[in-house]
């Protein structure tokens, strides 16, 4: 084995833990509020997702092509870049499923892959149009129009449905949205898989192994598809957590709603090749659901928290990269990328073990929401 197999060997293995970071980050997107509501245990949420977003995965290679073509000028991209920009999208990715916060691992990783990119070829390898075409107007407007289609959907819910007992009213939303979560699962698959895909594929081309312009080989879109499902099993249930219990205190038809339009919303964006965020989507959404119920609760404190992070996610991301990429080429070679891919690694031990203090899991996962990222522990909430 070559040097550049070597590194072309450890920017697989980095994408692919990239695409388990995205499914594990994501996994609330579809399953929230079906946990939340009970239409859902907690493990056999994240089973149904994670198994719809492996099929989803097979079903389309658009935004793959996006993200191997679109973002980045691909003669300008090297192995060390495709490494650095990975690192950047993982380290951002654990750092907002630690504060539990639903940050879009797209724009991680589209920021990391530019700014390990613009330190190592200058603002020219970029294309900018490609980048407000395809990233940052799809990101403004998605969570809006997701928004509008949850809230009129919820007012049509409860509008439609306002002569219907309670208790069959709920158990039928709550059937509806095994069907509706199941179908954002299936979106996700469709739209985020193919971010991972794009980039090995975009690291085959910078390594000569495929010519510029090519699509995701089979191996390729398996192993990715395999990742995220992994990833979504495990289920990060900081996130969960924080979209289900924090922005609005939600009903089994606000639920449906939501997701239903999430899917909508995704699905359509697949369709046309936008990188677009599950994230922002399944937010707007969850948000819009909120608003359109009458005298539903809403924290906006805790969405504007979280429209924060969105804010700060393509630069964090971008500047983490660029100083990966300086590290590795600074040391040059092999060992360069070995040694950010160690600092990588060691960095992603020291979030988890913090997050076991106290840890989110499917057992507390529902726990009254206090403002806090993670639940009470128990021995505290007898005290108080």
């Amino acid at each position: 084995m070559t040097g550049n197999d070597a590194v072309l060997a450890l920017v697989i293995v980095t994408a692919l833990g990239f695409d388990f970071t995205n499914g594990f980050h994501d996994t609330g997107n579809a399953m929230a509020t079906s946990i939340v509501t009970g239409a859902l245990r907690p493990r056999l949420a994240v089973g149904i997702s994670a198994a719809l977003n492996l099929a989803g995965a097979f079903l389309s290679t658009a935004v793959a092509a996006t993200i191997a073509s679109g973002l980045v000028n691909s003669h300008d991209v090297t192995l060390t870049v495709v490494f650095a920009g990975l690192t950047g999208s993982i380290l951002w990715n654990l750092a907002t499923w630690f504060r539990g916060i639903p940050s879009s691992s797209s724009h991680a990783l589209i920021g990391g892959v530019v700014g390990a990119t613009m330190a190592a070829a200058g603002g020219s390898a970029v294309n900018w149009q490609g980048l407000v075409s395809k990233v940052i107007v799809p990101a403004a407007l998605s969570p809006f129009i997701a928004g509008a289609v949850a809230a009129l959907g919820t007012y049509l819910v409860y509008r439609l449905t306002r002569e219907v007992p309670e208790r069959p009213r709920g158990h039928g939303f709550r059937l509806g949205q095994i069907g509706s979560a199941s179908m954002v699962s299936l979106a996700h698959g469709t739209n985020d898989a193919q971010k991972t895909m794009g980039v090995i594929t975009l690291a085959l081309i910078a390594n000569g192994t495929l010519h510029t312009g090519a699509k995701a080989p089979t191996w390729v879109i398996a192993s990715c598809a395999i990742a995220i499902a992994l990833g979504t099993y495990f289920g990060g249930w900081r996130v969960i957590r924080a979209l289900g219990k924090g922005l609005v205190e939600i009903e089994s038809p606000q639920g449906m709603a939501s997701e239903s339009a999430s899917a909508a919303v995704i699905l359509a964006s697949t369709d046309f090749g936008y990188s677009l965020s599950t994230t922002h989507v399944a937010t707007g959404s969850i948000l819009g659901a909120g608003v359109g119920k009458k005298s539903g609760v809403v924290r906006w404190h805790v969405a504007r928290r979280m429209v924060g992070a969105w804010l700060l996610a393509l630069p964090a991301a971008a500047v983490v990269g660029a100083l990966a990429y300086w590290t590795a080429h600074g040391i040059g070679g092999t060992p360069g990328v070995l040694v950010v891919f160690i600092v990588l690694v060691l960095a992603s031990i020291v979030f988890f073990a913090a997050s076991r203090r106290p840890a989110v899991t499917p057992e507390n996962v529902n726990a009254t929401w206090t403002d806090s990222l993670a639940p009470t522990p128990e021995s505290k909430e007898v005290a108080s």
